[in-house]
């Protein structure tokens, strides 16, 4: 790894935990709660991931669902930056074939000049909705571009960003500002992000840090680092592969607190792959819901790749994972109905490994 990357993708480990530890947040909405409420709610998450030593607070970037707020990653980044002072801070991820790719590298290259040294892009090629919404996003006078056209846009950003077009290239006289021009800090890393092989071998053919989704296809966790690792090329970021896997994790001060509260977020799945998202439901509604056979069975099923109960047992769970998958770095995330749960889920887990509680 080079050795100028080291603290902007590869996280020092804190304590006694298994790897890095890091934060994904998604500015939940719960059952009774507005988007402000939701949106001040992730600002004391990363608040307290920065305080409890997490090495990076990422944000992720879905449309049309009413349970979600962080549907503009460069907008709440830019309001997490001002409040916090140290944490790494990103997108997990930006969905780049909803954005034109100056657009991102303009958006990035401010909230790298903003918080120098401190700002992730991570990128998606999913749509993070449905297809009309997809459509709306992507309003242009020519064919939109889709999940196809991913490396060439990457490769367009990238260039973007590190202002790198070829002689001859019709944008060469285009220049994504802030960028890298009068002595101006460098551009902030680029991470793939993907729940399949396709970003996977694609980041190692890059030489790039690569983020999978284990929380949408545990599945494919294994096999898709060991794609990403057998195709790794060392680039001018990092000499050697860099993986980090997203899971969904609850701790709680007793196991039954721990299922009262994951139970709202498999309800909140089992409404949205019926077609009916909604808003986070409280652990009232879940334990009222009456579930169907199919619906039984698709909660169970998401309920077992959540990582969830007492702290110990979250603590030997996630140790489990890292095992199982060598994973480089762990990034958690907790979404459940109200701030109270998720703050104390991530003291739990920092108390657990150790990590330092910062004044």
């Amino acid at each position: 790894m080079a050795g100028e990357e080291v603290d902007a993708i590869g996280a020092r480990r804190g304590g006694t935990a298994p790897a890095p530890l890091s934060v994904l947040d998604l500015a939940t909405v719960g059952s009774g709660q507005t988007p402000a409420e939701a949106l001040r709610t992730t600002t004391a998450v990363a608040r307290l991931a920065e305080r409890r030593g997490y090495h990076r607070f990422w944000v992720a970037e879905h449309h049309g669902l009413p349970g979600v707020a962080s549907s503009s990653p460069a907008v709440l980044i830019a309001h997490l930056a001002a409040r916090t002072e140290r944490i790494r801070l990103g997108s997990g991820g930006v969905m780049l074939p909803n954005h034109a790719p100056l657009v991102i590298a303009e958006q990035f290259g401010t909230l790298e000049a903003m918080a120098p040294g401190r700002i992730d892009l991570g990128l998606g090629r999913a749509p993070g909705t449905d297809g009309a919404t997809a459509a709306a996003l992507r309003r242009t006078d020519r064919a939109a571009p889709g999940a196809d056209d991913f490396p060439e846009q990457l490769t367009e950003l990238v260039r973007f960003l590190d202002d790198g077009f070829p002689d001859g290239h019709p944008y060469r006289r285009i220049h994504a500002v802030p960028g890298p021009v009068n002595g101006a800090p460098g551009r902030p890393p680029v991470w793939l992000l993907g729940s399949s092989g396709f970003s996977a071998e694609l980041a190692g053919r890059l030489g790039l840090p690569f983020a999978f989704a284990h929380h949408f296809s545990a599945r494919n966790t294994v096999p898709a680092l060991r794609l990403y690792r057998d195709s790794f090329r060392p680039s001018a970021v990092l000499r050697e592969p860099y993986a980090m896997i997203g899971v969904s994790v609850l701790a709680a001060d007793d196991e039954r607190e721990a299922q009262r509260q994951v139970l709202t977020g498999a309800l909140a799945m089992v409404h949205l792959r019926a077609g009916r998202p909604g808003l986070m439901p409280s652990p009232e509604e879940a334990a009222a819901y009456r579930f169907g056979r199919g619906e039984r069975e698709m909660a169970d099923a998401w309920l077992s790749n959540v990582v969830h109960g007492t702290a110990a047992t979250v603590g030997e769970g996630l140790e489990e994972l890292v095992r199982r998958t060598g994973t480089d770095e762990l990034m958690i995330t907790t979404n459940v109905h109200g701030p109270e749960a998720r703050l104390r889920s991530y003291e739990l887990i920092a108390d657990t490994f150790g990590l330092p509680a910062r004044a």
